[in-house]
């Protein structure tokens, strides 16, 4: 039997309405073996978290370009501990300066990768920081 794969889902939250980071990465993580979800554009926190937990992700990873990042990834975790997903691993990426992606690591989030950050990064740190929740992780 297989063992089972990693389950990521994708989101934009907020109004930013600029996606196509969140579909290379989406895609990237699909071709190297995970399996994908991606809810689309405008996602409230409650949003993502409600199709987390009901698609049984082990891991959530936010694309936020706004500026918002200070917000919405804290009422992110919020929502998935509200929900019972509170060991379900947060990563994102954006345009996030350097003092709020150690501010938002100390608050929980695993990692946060900014414009540029070569996909392979991406897929290493999911392989190195993600286990199926379903191994009891």
């Amino acid at each position: 039997m297989a063992a089972p794969k990693i389950r990521i889902l994708v989101a934009k939250p907020g109004l930013d309405g600029h996606d196509r980071g969140a579909k290379v990465v989406a895609r990237a993580l699909r071709d190297a073996g995970f399996e994908v979800v991606y809810t689309g554009l405008h996602q409230t926190p409650e949003m993502i978290a409600v199709a987390a937990v009901q698609e049984d992700v082990d891991a959530v990873g936010l694309s936020i370009m706004s500026g918002a990042h200070n917000t919405l990834f804290p009422a992110v975790l919020d929502a998935l501990a509200e929900r019972g997903g509170d060991d379900i691993i947060l990563f994102g990426g954006g345009i996030v300066p350097e003092e709020d992606a150690d501010a938002l690591r100390a608050r929980g989030v695993g990692a946060i990768f900014t414009p540029g950050a070569p996909l392979e990064e991406i897929i290493e740190w999911v392989r190195a920081n993600v286990t199926p929740r379903s191994l009891g992780a």
